[in-house]
């Protein structure tokens, strides 16, 4: 559901999920405001925001200041950027720091910053004391778009990606799009990806709309970034209030993650590949495969590729920055996704632009020469 803030221009979307429902906040100035937004969950209580070394300088102080007067107490934790502080080391560090900060149940953790904090913290805020508190909000188009909605939580494990975590949904979630003039054209690309996995899935409209208004998104103009980030989170949000913890229909949001996360693993996310970067050629080789399957037709395929390419995201195996392998080495990727079930392999494959679904029990062997084709 969406409603228009009628004191400010911002939009709600309500993630419905009964005494759990949260709203996803998204407009310009929201963190100039976030202590009005906030008070109804951090009065007389103790705040904690973790961000990481590249958000925190530009935000966390003044946040930190805002929140000051109607907090009972607010402290400010900072982890390193990057997605390797989303292991069990740098989860371990963070846990007794925020506990060396004499907690309580009361206490409330803000994840302020891209999806790498908002995974970490949410899990923490999962797992201290049995569960606190926590807000999201997000500085990168990914994570506000995916990543801070719906209460998936987690870290990576040397086995894979987000193999260790829970469903734990956040209190309130603000959007702002004033800080993703912070990011630069690879950061705001590789959010891109996710927003065209929604178009692809289920909205055939909006990817046109998309093909039509794809390089304003980029440009951050800001109605074209809001209607882009509304609709997603709408889209989101619908998913999740139908399939909480992926038991049928959210697992269409994994649309081109199957690919993605293998090709992650391969890079040992070390920074030369974005998850975004590795959505967008998941997102063109689900078309292929679905193709290579006969469950859809080369043009919708080609489409994809065609504005992927535009939007300057990879489209193929050879656009990867990294994470290219064996198919072998793929595939042995893939078998540790959390949608493996008895050794089979599970992939969201599509009938047309709009029409995805869940397929189960894919052998490998199709797999295998279907990446043999791609190379």
């Amino acid at each position: 559901m969406t409603k228009q803030d009628t004191t400010h221009p911002h939009k709600i979307v309500t993630v419905a999920l009964g005494d759990r429902s949260y709203e996803i906040k998204i407009g310009a100035g929201l963190l100039q405001e976030a202590d009005k937004h906030m008070a109804p969950f951090i009065t007389n209580r103790h705040v904690i925001i973790i961000s990481d070394s590249v958000v925190g300088p530009l935000y966390q102080d003044a946040l930190a200041a805002s929140l000051a007067p109607t907090a009972r107490k607010v402290d400010c934790l900072t982890v390193p950027a990057g997605e390797a502080s989303k292991s069990l080391s740098q989860f371990a560090d963070l846990m007794n720091d925020i506990l060396a900060l004499q907690v309580d149940r009361k206490a409330v953790l803000v994840a302020l910053g891209g999806g790498v904090i908002g995974d970490l913290v949410g899990y923490a805020a999962a797992s201290l004391l049995r569960g606190v508190d926590f807000i999201q909000i997000p500085t990168s188009l990914l994570a506000q778009v995916d990543s801070s909605v719906g209460g998936k939580t987690g870290i990576n494990a040397k086995a894979g990606k987000n193999l260790i975590g829970a469903f734990y949904q956040p209190k309130l979630v603000l959007a702002d799009m004033d800080v993703l003039s912070s990011l630069s054209a690879r950061e705001m690309r590789a959010g891109y990806a996710e927003i065209v996995k929604y178009g692809l899935l289920g909205d055939a409209s909006f990817f046109e709309w998309l093909e039509q208004h794809g390089a304003q998104v980029l440009a951050g103009d800001l109605d074209a970034l809001s209607h882009a980030v509304m609709t997603s989170c709408e889209a989101k949000a619908a998913i999740v209030s139908q399939d909480e913890t992926e038991a049928g229909k959210r697992a269409l949001l994994n649309l081109g993650h199957t690919f993605a996360h293998a090709f992650e693993a391969e890079a040992r996310y070390d920074g030369r590949l974005l998850h975004g970067e590795a959505v967008g050629a998941g997102l063109a080789l689900a078309f292929d495969f679905s193709t290579f399957l006969g469950e859809t037709t080369s043009q919708d395929a080609v489409r994809v590729k065609s504005h992927l390419k535009a939007m300057g995201l990879p489209y193929s195996l050879a656009t990867l920055p990294a994470g290219r392998a064996s198919e072998e080495t793929v595939i042995h990727h893939m078998m540790k996704d959390k949608k493996t079930k008895d050794g089979a392999l599970t992939f969201i494959l599509v009938k047309e632009i709009g029409a995805a679904y869940v397929a189960p029990n894919i052998p490998t062997d199709a797999v295998n020469r279907f990446l043999k084709d791609q190379a």
